[in-house]
């Protein structure tokens, strides 16, 4: 058995941490259940994962992530409850500021999961995933 026992939560720096909050919020229901406004920082929640949002100090000078050269994040991932929902958030997405799709809702290595990626505002990777039932 493993030491760990799952994702407590995942930190994020973001250039635009009301973007960010928002698009969580907003767009995937996510509940905002904490703020430090000095740090400056928002805590958002699906109930299962804690995200941290932290802004970015100079976000006009930084680098924009690149998925094969930096180390580090490559993407993080969360599970819909199925196809049809996986769906309905593409088609939110396309017309979500800020969004910049990778690509739409495809079979994972020959299905029968599908998952979607896409870029979310301030330019993190994001997956959803929605497994076989």
């Amino acid at each position: 058995m493993a030491i760990t026992q799952g994702a407590h939560h995942i930190g994020l720096t973001v250039p635009n941490i009301d973007a960010t909050r928002d698009f969580f919020v907003d767009v995937l229901d996510f509940k905002q259940v904490g703020a430090v406004p000095d740090y400056p920082a928002y805590f958002v929640s699906d109930g299962a994962t804690l995200l941290t949002l932290w802004q970015a100090a100079t976000s006009d000078n930084a680098t924009p992530f690149d998925r094969k050269n930096n180390i580090g994040l490559h993407h993080f991932a969360f599970k819909v409850d199925g196809v049809e929902t996986l769906h309905a958030v593409y088609e939110t997405l396309q017309n979500t500021k800020g969004v910049e799709i990778e690509f739409a809702p495809e079979l994972l290595g020959g299905g029968p999961t599908q998952h979607m990626m896409f870029y979310i505002p301030g330019g993190i990777r994001m997956e959803l995933t929605a497994p076989a039932r």
